[in-house]
């Protein structure tokens, strides 16, 4: 085991965020997701229908990314995509019932997981809201806005 006191905390924090989303792909593959299926599910239970653009805004990753979440999840069924009559060119994205259902499983897992990995602090759960606070909105800048 490499001497961890000697890493930079940029390297503490991408390497800990691999492996937690590592450990978490491995406890959601009977689901038949992926952490990424599983935050977009949780992004479109709780706002709704949204375009493509808006659910990448959202969950912090790229249009590109996020199309190859979407072409999974609706392969399984979670979603569906309709063409947006105003714009042709836009999908909008759906939970489905089967998809409600998985992501009620995961966050069965997800409750699992981060207690069972020590993982729930308070301390450590505010110090990530900063760092998603804090450099969110420079992202957001770099992206398009949501169609």
């Amino acid at each position: 085991m490499p001497n961890l006191n000697e890493w930079s905390t940029s390297r503490l924090l991408t390497t800990a965020a691999r492996l937690v989303d590592h450990a978490w792909n491995e406890r959601l593959l009977d689901i038949g997701i992926t952490h990424a299926g599983y935050t977009t599910l949780g992004v479109l239970s709780r706002e709704g229908t949204m375009t493509g653009a808006r659910l990448a805004l959202a969950v912090h990753v790229q249009a590109q990314t996020i199309g190859k979440t979407l072409e999974k999840l609706e392969r399984q069924g979670f979603i569906s995509r309709i063409r947006d009559t105003r714009d042709r060119r836009s999908q909008r994205i759906t939970i489905t019932a089967a998809g409600l259902m998985a992501l009620a499983r995961a966050q069965d897992i997800e409750r699992s997981l981060m207690k069972g990995e020590g993982l729930e602090s308070e301390e450590l759960r505010g110090l990530l809201r900063d760092i998603v606070v804090e450099l969110a909105p420079q992202r957001s800048k770099s992206v398009p806005t949501a169609v």
